[in-house]
């Protein structure tokens, strides 16, 4: 067997001096299908100062799972990792990062979701009686509103979350996530370290707050922010302060920044599709938007789970995930040093037609269990990532995302304004430039 450091690096270009190929990668859509087509399933390039591989593909995200905490480590471009702050899960790694994963999971609980159930219900038709009333609007702005409500109400039981200030800082700080990080005022990422000093303060008010508070009036709100307090890992201990504002941080943006992505595509999606829109409409002829939905209720809407799956799938509200290498370590017959990034591919993945039939083309029913699209995905379809670090708020996403759906479908229509730029801006997550102007209304 060839020794991994006699194997070739990978093919492709490292660019210019520390910048490499960031700025091109950030801007244009179709940079790693382009690396791809000239260079191969693997390539090297360099992001954010540092040399990075390209993979893709389902064997590629095999690997890269089967990896974890072997040769491979989770790792953010230095933006990301910064104002994530160093605390947080998505910035820890080995033994740390599986304690704190199973202390968190408890907020996700099947029992604590379905509890949310009827006030998140109450959120969405709040907000769709808005948008009626609204007529004519950008949609994606008030899709973030909106899942920022959602998070702030069941993580940490604030109530309009998107009217207080940490609405107006979060937005800044997610438009830093993805930049190069110069800490200066003008700067994208300077701004966004500014943003991040303002939620902490914000964060830090709640906390302090609910501390205030009897253990057991805290135990009753049952949010995370309670669960997170109350919480200790395997010694006993419960999360230090500074920890738990970081991962107060985490939980917001993943129960915001990604969900938005998500509901505009869905949007977006049905939009173009009416065929799409019928048979979802037929499906949900069987509820009543002024009736209570349960989990069962949920669970029975297949046609709704089709379609979400395959928005998710066209559009996947996360890219792919950063790796790096803590021991040289080879693929696809090519080495990766100690110390770079690798970087799997969700998108590319789903786009596979050894895996999907037509995979350009928006078809829920790609997803019947007769069809082949639907079968042996375990490594072909990870809109929420996979292995060890798979998405914790996994189930909370998709119960969000079904019950907003299902309650536009039930009773609204809406149409996509002329004129408008519905080409998707990719950072830091997927949306259309023009922020999905429609036209809506009751059925």
């Amino acid at each position: 067997m060839t020794p991994v450091s006699d194997r070739p690096l990978p093919p492709g270009e490292l660019g210019l001096p520390w910048i490499g190929e960031t700025i091109s990668f950030l801007r244009d859509r179709t940079f790693a299908k382009q690396h791809h087509e000239r260079w191969g399933p693997v390539f090297k390039t360099s992001l954010f100062g540092q040399p990075t591989v390209f993979l893709k593909g389902a064997e590629s995200n095999r690997w890269a799972f089967g990896q974890e905490n072997k040769t491979l480590v989770s790792q953010w471009p230095k933006s990301v990792e910064l104002l994530l702050g160093p605390a947080s899960l998505s910035n820890q790694v080995g033994d740390a990062h599986k304690q704190r994963r199973r202390l968190m999971a408890k907020a996700f609980g099947a029992r604590v979701l379905a509890g949310y159930l009827d006030k998140m219900d109450a959120i969405a038709r709040q907000y769709c009686d808005r948008w009626e009333q609204l007529g004519e609007f950008a949609w994606y702005p008030e899709l973030r509103d909106y899942t920022l409500d959602t998070a702030c109400k069941f993580l940490v039981n604030l109530d309009r979350g998107s009217e207080n200030s940490l609405g107006q800082w979060f937005e800044r700080w997610c438009e830093g996530l993805f930049s190069i990080p110069i800490n200066l005022p003008w700067t994208a990422f300077g701004k966004a370290w500014q943003a991040r000093q303002q939620i902490l303060v914000e964060i830090d008010r709640l906390i302090t707050d609910r501390q205030q508070m009897t253990e057991a009036a805290a135990a009753e709100i049952g949010d995370a922010l309670s669960l997170l307090l109350t919480a200790q890992d395997e010694e006993g201990n419960r999360l230090p302060p500074a920890e738990l504002q970081d991962q107060i941080l985490v939980l917001l943006f993943a129960g915001h920044e990604t969900l938005t992505s998500s509901l505009t595509s869905f949007a977006l999606l049905v939009a173009q599709h009416p065929a799409v829109l019928d048979r979802l409409r037929a499906e949900q002829a069987a509820f009543e938007f002024d009736r209570p939905l349960t989990m069962a209720d949920l669970d029975s809407m297949t046609y709704l789970d089709w379609t979400l799956r395959e928005v998710l799938r066209l559009i996947p509200p996360v890219g792919g995930g950063f790796r790096r290498t803590i021991a040289p370590t080879e693929y696809g017959g090519y080495q990766i040093p100690a110390g770079w990034s690798v970087l799997y591919q969700i998108n590319r993945t789903h786009e596979d037609p050894s895996l999907y039939d037509q995979p350009q083309q928006f078809d829920p029913d790609r997803w019947n269990p007769d069809r082949t699209d639907s079968q042996n995905q375990l490594f072909g379809y990870i809109p929420f990532g996979g292995g060890p670090r798979e998405c914790l708020g996994k189930e909370f996403a998709r119960l969000e995302l079904r019950l907003l759906a299902a309650r536009l479908i039930q009773r609204y229509d809406w149409q996509l304004l002329p004129d408008q730029d519905l080409s998707l801006r990719l950072v830091p997550t997927p949306r259309p430039r023009d922020g999905l102007r429609v036209r809506f209304q009751r059925r």
